[in-house]
């Protein structure tokens, strides 16, 4: 569903200044035109016209409902733009609308992932001199790995504005950890780490089949083991410059997927087919029959609406390493803005505190100013989770994956694979499987390099006859 709302404003004090004026003038003219000749009418200024900049942004209601009210405000004070906001439900949509031509904004929120498309067909302009130019002091404000996440070419292309990592959320009445150190279970000690034995211990801990709960759930993707590859000391591609592959063959990510599958294959502890087919693992979780569950803070306001939930949240566990992995969305100019610097000046105000800490309230956003992110507008003291500050850590500990134009494909080409990796039954042959999975993003990300391997051996081939 695509959502349109006008943010704009007219301005009436300027006019009723003026009629009340030219009343005053006119009267004046009434009194004296026995003794003076008439005057000249004085010149009147002419009106600026305002530029009519269109700003295109993603997310829930209440976002949406904070940027209208927020670019509503900011039209009303701007002398020179009107801003008009087009709003979409996820990114997926708000992609599909850009790519056909159905919306041509000014100012566009862009995921990191998409960057590369966005160059590859000229839809943005480098922001850096842009914010220089307005006196932008970026600092301590935000961290270098987000900054350097939206550059390219040694030039930043968007301004990061969302850094989301993935985490881990517990059901606190299925794992209590204290009640496990009690019995002698491994436990963690503090909310900022915790192992892999840990990780699984409380998973056993949270698996009551009287009680018809289960321990924990992974969506079986490569997005949703992305992060236990980061954590385990592997690599989810061959290259993190210009990847030609996934690297699942590599001993270091077979090592940490071994470890991850042993204990999301061990079907007692983690939801079955079946469960799946009535209902999704965020509804088991929300229903209280699931221990944890891997996502991001945009899951926050709908947990914290769950009647009976008690929740928190936990990095994902460290296996050789601390890393996960996330989303990271900025905001774009493009390429020819109906105004240049007014679009520019609309881009620093959606980066200054003004918007960013109203956005954040809402409970779905993790700023990528961290300033805000470790205020209280972001970790909410008083509401769930109460470790809000895991989500802070956790996006220093995010691995950035290479710019890619393919991502979409690359995952359609390799999720039903990878899903096999846990819910294939029997023993799994991981060394296989992995070759397979490689072999099949090699199609996606370097099919040029796979038709030439196919070339050389069927010329060996002859050779050899």
């Amino acid at each position: 569903m695509r959502f349109f709302g006008r943010a704009g404003a007219r301005r009436t004090t300027a006019a009723l200044l003026s009629t009340v004026v030219l009343a005053g003038l006119a009267a004046c003219s009434d009194e004296q035109s026995s003794s003076r000749p008439p005057l000249d009418p004085d010149p009147v200024a002419t009106p600026v016209p305002e530029d009519q900049l269109t700003l295109a942004v993603w997310g829930s209601r209440a976002e949406i409902d904070t940027y209208e009210r927020l670019m509503a405000e900011y039209s009303v004070i701007s002398e020179t733009s009107d801003v008009e906001v087009v709003a979409f439900s996820d990114r997926e949509e708000a992609m599909a609308a850009l790519a056909a031509g159905e919306v041509d904004p000014d100012v566009f929120m862009a995921s990191r992932r998409d960057l590369s498309w966005l160059r590859d067909e000229g839809r943005t302009s480098p922001v850096d001199e842009l914010l220089d130019e307005r006196f932008v002091e970026f600092g301590d404000v935000y961290s270098r790995d987000a900054l350097l996440a939206f550059s390219a070419d040694r030039r930043l292309q968007c301004m990061p504005f969302e850094i989301s990592p993935t985490v881990v959320f517990y059901n606190t009445d299925l794992i209590d950890f204290e009640r496990m150190e009690a019995r002698g279970l491994e436990a963690p000690s503090s909310a900022s780490r915790w192992s892999f034995e840990e990780f699984q211990a409380a998973a056993e801990f949270a698996t009551r089949p009287r009680k018809g709960t289960r321990g924990v759930y992974v969506d079986p993707s490569l997005a949703g083991l992305a992060p236990f590859v980061y954590a385990g000391g592997g690599n989810l591609f061959d290259d993190d410059d210009a990847p030609t592959s996934l690297a699942f063959s590599e001993d270091s990510t077979r090592d940490a997927l071994e470890t991850t599958l042993g204990l999301l294959r061990n079907g007692p502890l983690t939801l079955s087919s079946r469960q799946l087919a009535q209902a999704t693992a965020l509804q088991w979780f929300r229903r209280g029959k699931l221990g944890m569950i891997t996502g991001d803070r945009s899951w926050v306001p709908q947990l914290r609406l769950t009647q009976g939930l008690a929740f928190d949240v936990m990095p994902i566990p460290t296996i050789e390493t601390s890393a996960t992995t996330g989303e990271l969305t900025g905001f774009c100019l493009a390429r020819r803005p109906v105004s240049l610097s007014g679009a520019a000046d609309l881009l620093v105000h959606l980066i200054s505190d003004d918007v960013v800490r109203p956005l954040t309230r809402t409970g779905f956003v993790v700023p990528a100013n961290q300033q805000v992110a470790l205020s209280e507008d972001f970790l909410q003291p008083g509401r769930q989770p109460v470790e809000a500050g895991v989500f802070t850590d956790s996006a220093d500990d995010m691995v950035i994956p290479p710019l890619l134009d393919t991502w979409g494909e690359l995952q359609r080409a390799v999720d039903d694979q990878v899903a096999q990796l846990v819910t294939a039954p029997g023993v799994l042959d991981l060394e296989g499987a992995s070759a397979t999975i490689d072999f099949a993003s090699q199609l996606v990300l370097a099919p040029e390099l796979v038709l030439d391997t196919g070339e050389e051996d069927s010329e060996e081939s002859g050779d050899s006859q």
